[in-house]
């Protein structure tokens, strides 16, 4: 492995919603469909999360020709400063636990929050983890967009 190689994505982003309400788009069904996926479907009847310790969370993101299933399990949740959970795909083999995600969140203002967001779990290429970076910013936009609208 050279020392170029990527072994995990790091995105900081500054989001101009309160920090509760910026930790309610990652946990609240209704609100964690309309960004995750990017542009993409995600049917609130293809979404189930148990947000606490050890509960597990599953959904389909469905495209022009294709579904693409996603699940994982919440490891910590800690309203509203961090959230802990894997992330697997069905290309996962199953007996890995898959990426880990952590994502904390910082009030800089009433009205503004720095989201922290980690992926790591060496299970992707280097390429993989390129296209995933891409995929979790357009997922970002989105939010962005979903919290402004609010």
């Amino acid at each position: 492995m050279t020392g170029s190689a990527r072994e995990g994505i790091d995105i900081t982003r500054v989001v101009e919603a309160p920090r509760d309400r910026v930790f309610a788009a990652w946990t609240v069904p209704e609100d964690f469909a309309v960004w995750y996926g990017g542009d993409a479907d995600v049917p609130l009847d293809r979404l189930s999360m148990d947000v606490t310790p050890g509960g597990e969370w599953s959904l389909v993101i469905i495209v022009p020709g294709a579904e693409m299933p996603f699940h994982g399990v919440y490891r910590e949740v800690s309203a509203p400063e961090r959230l802990v959970f894997t992330l697997k795909d069905r290309s996962a083999p199953a007996d890995v636990e898959g990426e880990r995600v952590t994502v904390t969140f910082t009030e800089l203002s009433r009205k503004s929050t720095e989201m922290v967001f980690q992926q790591r779990g060496g299970n992707l290429t280097p390429e993989q983890y390129a296209a995933a970076e891409d995929g979790w910013d357009a997922f970002f936009d989105a939010l962005d967009a979903h919290l402004a609208a609010r």
